[in-house]
């Protein structure tokens, strides 16, 4: 346990100051490596939802997006850099959204990745600066929680959407063309609120100074209640395990038991570590060291 933080369902980051937005309890706060936390987006306007739901996030990169005349820098997403959140775009009707990433490495235009559930299926979802929606593919295999786009060093899945199902147990990839692959069976126990559920990419430049971060989310009831707090996996015992650069990291939500997952002309899954016996894991890992 790194720090504890009520309600805590996701992180996002770092920051160009190396500080991470975590999502806890309706609101958004900065986290510093050190593990200080400051209110953020709190002004006039500012950010707040429902302290239910699981409102995940990601930070939009700067990049110009295909096709159009802006970026995110320019056409701010959800929380502008004046503090104050905006309602960006709606989504189909009856589309549940239960994932978000965005496309640093442009296979799929540097535009904002969206996935929605709906009748056991899932709806990917491009969305650019200007706010127009684009349909990657319908009737996807049911995938959520934490997702992140590969780098291109990740074999034939770079510059894939990656991401979790923990009814499963597997582990996607969407090509920008719609395609959908299995490119690793994890080998953890699956199901609801067990499973496969976090995700993210170890950084190019990640060392033994540097760590990974998820959240543990408090659930009444569950048979992994989690204790309200972020999780912190040392770069030292990530590097003793074989981690390296460019790998994937998968970790169930029952447990937070990791994996990772490193891919060339073929993927391997190697077993690293687990959390808390009581960990309920949600949402995306997060490095220092990007």
């Amino acid at each position: 346990m790194f720090r504890h933080l009520a309600g805590v369902v996701d992180l996002a980051g770092p920051r160009g100051d190396g500080s991470f937005i975590v999502a806890a309890a309706g609101r958004l706060f900065t986290l510093s490596r050190a593990g200080a936390l400051q209110p953020f987006a709190r002004g006039p306007g500012g950010y707040s939802t429902p302290i239910g739901p699981e409102p995940y996030i990601t930070p939009a990169g700067d990049e110009p997006v295909a096709g159009t005349r802006c970026s995110f820098s320019r056409g701010i997403i959800g929380i502008g850099a004046d503090g104050r959140a905006r309602r960006f775009v709606s989504l189909p009707a009856g589309a549940a959204p239960n994932g978000i990433t965005f496309d640093s490495t442009g296979r799929f235009g540097h535009r904002l990745l969206v996935t929605a559930g709906e009748h056991g299926a899932t709806t990917v979802l491009a969305i650019d600066c200007t706010g127009r929606v684009a349909v990657i593919i319908s009737h996807a295999p049911a995938m959520e929680g934490g997702m992140a786009v590969a780098p291109a060093s990740f074999g034939r899945y770079g510059g894939d959407l990656i991401a979790p199902n923990e009814t499963s147990g597997r582990v996607f990839a969407v090509a920008p063309d719609g395609t959908v692959a299995t490119l690793a069976v994890s080998g953890l126990p699956h199901g609801s609120d067990i499973g496969v559920e976090s995700a993210g990419f170890v950084p190019a430049e990640f060392g033994a100074g540097d760590a990974a971060y998820m959240a543990d989310r408090y659930t009444s009831g569950n048979r992994h209640p989690g204790t309200n707090s972020i999780l912190r996996l040392p770069g030292s015992e990530l590097i003793k395990a074989g981690v390296r650069p460019g790998d994937l990291l998968v970790a169930t939500e029952g447990g937070a038991r990791t994996i990772a997952v490193r891919c060339a002309r073929s993927c391997t899954v190697r077993y690293i570590a687990a959390g808390p016996a009581v960990s309920h894991g949600e949402g995306h890992i997060v490095f220092t060291g990007g």
